[in-house]
């Protein structure tokens, strides 16, 4: 039904209509026929009397008409609160009320269309919903798996955990790397004097502050043996970067341990010195273990040789490989160049030893200016 279809009389029309019936037109033609036929007097209201009946008659009936329509147009389009879409009115009115009728007809499409539209819009933002919330529980749960990977590896070797798309995360490979055993000297001796609890306590502060310079010094944390550490270094990088990371570490482990001593000292509590080896060279790095339980680490010779340049390292010691030496910054202060026969090895391992001094830890991308080199320079 189109807006401004001319169906019929007008409202407005009828209404002219209606009035005029019942009140103009009666009187208007007494006066005319009073006039004019010379009609007399009680023929007159007779005849006025029946044209007024008439014109109030036909009158009504056109309001009346009207009336009904109005009533049914009022009617019809009554909207009710709990319906979820409104339905077109279908009349058959005259002239402004079939007008009403369809306009209103048209704000009803309307209306359909938005309604339409919005349930469809609040669908879309139900899913939208959806997704933000599992995509929060998935960073939620990468935020904690980072924070669980990074207390045994740090932070470049997260991310490429985390980055990659592969089913095995890490995969093995051969590589040239820097590998560190650090470990508690006369632990046993020490131990056997305190609670176990204080053990613990003691060995968690002390893992606690070395952990933190290895994944600073961009190691990764191996495992623990015992009050034994073990770390590796350049599986993000090259090996002389390794290499010099290590020494770095080494440094920073053995100046906190003092430090670490010293604050035990002053609260009466048992001291120790730790010894460290380093050593660099060719290892397997990747997945050992069974299908339930799987370690990332390393194995090789080199990792051998490390442990035994461990071994060889008096309390407050760094012990480093030949091939960790020649990584070094020309004026690293070592001494005591030994060829140390280890067994289950053919050729010696040679070692050197830095020596202890208050001495600024190695800038793995400067090199110190005011070192003092004590041995011969590797070929």
């Amino acid at each position: 039904m189109k807006a401004g279809k001319d169906t019929g009389m007008s409202f407005y029309r009828k209404i002219r209509i209606s009035l005029g019936l019942m009140g103009i037109l009666p009187f208007l033609l007494v006066i005319y026929l009073f006039i004019q036929e010379h009609i007399s007097l009680s023929n007159t209201l007779i005849l006025c009397a029946a044209l007024v009946l008439f014109s109030i008659l036909i009158g009504f009936t056109l309001l009346r008409q009207s009336a009904d329509q109005l009533a049914t147009l009022a009617k019809m389009t009554a909207v009710e609160t709990d319906k979820e879409n409104i339905q077109p009115i279908q009349l058959h009115i005259d002239g402004e009320l079939d007008n009403i009728a369809a306009n209103f007809n048209t704000v009803v499409a309307q209306l359909n269309q938005a309604r339409h539209d919005i349930q469809e819009q609040s669908i879309q933002l139900l899913k939208y919903a959806e997704d933000l919330a599992a995509s929060y529980e998935q960073l939620q749960q990468e935020e904690q798996l980072r924070s669980h990977l990074s207390r045994y590896i740090g932070n470049d070797l997260v991310e490429h955990i985390m980055n990659s798309n592969k089913n095995v995360l890490l995969e093995n490979q051969r590589k040239s790397l820097t590998v560190m055993f650090a470990d508690i000297r006369s632990f046993t001796a020490i131990s056997e004097q305190m609670a176990p609890e204080e053990v613990v306590t003691m060995l968690n502060e002390y893992f606690s502050v070395m952990v933190e310079i290895v994944f600073a010094c961009n190691g990764m944390l191996d495992k623990f043996v015992g009050d034994q550490l073990m770390a590796v270094f350049g599986h993000m990088s090259t090996e002389k970067r390794g290499a010099r990371d290590a020494v770095h570490a080494a440094l920073k482990m053995q100046r906190a341990a003092q430090k670490l001593m010293h604050r035990r000292t002053e609260k009466n509590l048992p001291t120790f010195r730790i010894g460290i080896g380093i050593n660099t060279g060719n290892t397997i790095i990747g997945n050992v273990g069974s299908e339930n339980r799987m370690d990332y680490t390393v194995i090789g010779d080199t990792v051998n040789a490390a442990a035994r340049l461990e071994e060889q390292a008096g309390p407050g010691e760094i012990v480093i490989g030949e091939r960790t030496y020649t990584h070094m910054p020309k004026k690293l202060r070592v001494k005591n160049r030994r060829a140390l026969q280890v067994k289950n090895r053919r050729q010696p391992v040679v070692c050197y030893t830095i020596e202890n001094r208050t001495t600024p830890a190695i800038n793995p991308k400067k090199h110190p200016a005011s070192i003092l080199h004590t041995a011969p320079s590797p070929a």
